[in-house]
């Protein structure tokens, strides 16, 4: 088991587009009110007071959509300020990227992954479950900007689902071969959309490489990430291809990670929704910060049982109470 020093943090979980595998079609969500969130000082306080003391030195801010969290650029210099951050990182749809890329580099953010599920426009904007002019454009000027800065790694995530995307495979691989990029693909999963899950499942990533094999060849053994990804390159190309494989291939034994929502409950793992802890409400209620630091030691000691794949969690069933915008993916 990796030592868990990774920690996935949603400042919010609005998000400005509806992705069929994030949240379904025709589905209400009751988002959390604004007074229920994590505020700034509070979400500082259990950085500094509990998740540092316990041996976090790396975050990664998701959502929802990240970029609409009112005062993101501030909470990524603060995170980004303190000695013992190791990687500060986000997550983001890249919509409202090209006009915040500047000010979230010089706050201190270096790394950052775009999701980018299609290179179609037509295919994108029904992934994102966008009707109107399409979006595609202002993700890409997002992304542009982004290079432009100096993000190195950029990263740009696919969830490759059957029917829907997966005929791009090779075209998005592409983008690795002449720019530094890095492109993630990623199987499908059933949170968050479990009726399109049952109907087109998804497609292993062994698949998916040996498409790339047969196109351009794929070199293998290259240093892994701070992530669950392996990460390959074609030979030649610039950037590489990364495949993080949480349906076909366990890596519950490399997890180094647990997850935040923007409501303060802690997960120790995304596919599992055991032994959650509210520490919004026990912070609010005025448990010290050693209590719950004594609270998350514990569950750190727990995480291996906890780990999805090595229990019966229902995964197959699509059976969670919360969607992938709600948990912070």
């Amino acid at each position: 088991m990796n030592q868990v020093d990774y920690l996935r943090i949603s400042l919010i979980d609005r998000c400005n587009f509806r992705c069929l595998y994030c949240m379904p079609e025709g589905t209400d969500l009751e988002y959390a009110l604004q007074q229920n969130l994590l505020t700034h000082a509070e979400l500082l306080t259990l950085i500094n007071e509990v998740f540092v003391p316990v041996g976090f030195t790396r975050f990664r801010l998701t959502g929802g959509e990240p970029l609409i969290r009112p005062g993101v650029v501030d909470i990524v210099r603060a995170i980004a300020a303190l000695p013992e951050t190791q990687d500060l990182s986000m997550t983001t749809n890249g919509f409202l990227l090209a006009d915040l890329a500047q000010e979230l580099y010089d706050a201190g953010l270096r790394r950052i992954n775009i999701s980018l599920d299609s290179l179609e426009p037509e295919t994108f904007d029904k992934i994102i479950g966008h009707r109107g002019r399409s979006r595609w454009q202002q993700v890409w000027d997002g992304i542009q900007a982004a290079h432009r800065v100096g993000f190195n790694p950029l990263k740009l995530n696919v969830v490759v689902i059957p029917g829907v995307n997966d005929q791009e495979v090779l075209d998005l691989a592409a983008l690795s071969l002449d720019r530094e990029w890095h492109i993630r693909f990623i199987e499908f999963m059933p949170i968050g959309n479990a009726s399109l899950f049952g109907d087109r499942g998804w497609i292993a990533s062994e698949e998916l490489r040996q498409q790339i094999r047969d196109r351009w060849g794929l070199t293998e053994g290259e240093v892994r990430g701070n992530g669950p990804a392996d990460v390959f390159r074609i030979p030649g190309a610039q950037g590489t291809l990364g495949f993080i494989s949480q349906m076909s291939e366990c890596f519950c034994d490399r997890c180094n990670r647990m997850r935040l929502s923007a409501d303060g409950w802690l997960r120790p793992c995304l596919l599992n929704e055991d032994e959650q802890i509210d520490l919004k409400t026990a912070l609010r209620s005025g448990v010290s910060t050693t209590q719950l630091r004594a609270q998350v030691r514990k569950l750190l000691q727990l995480k291996p049982e906890i780990n999805f794949k090595q229990r019966d969690s229902g995964t197959q069933s699509g059976a969670y109470s919360r969607t992938m915008s709600q948990i912070g993916g």
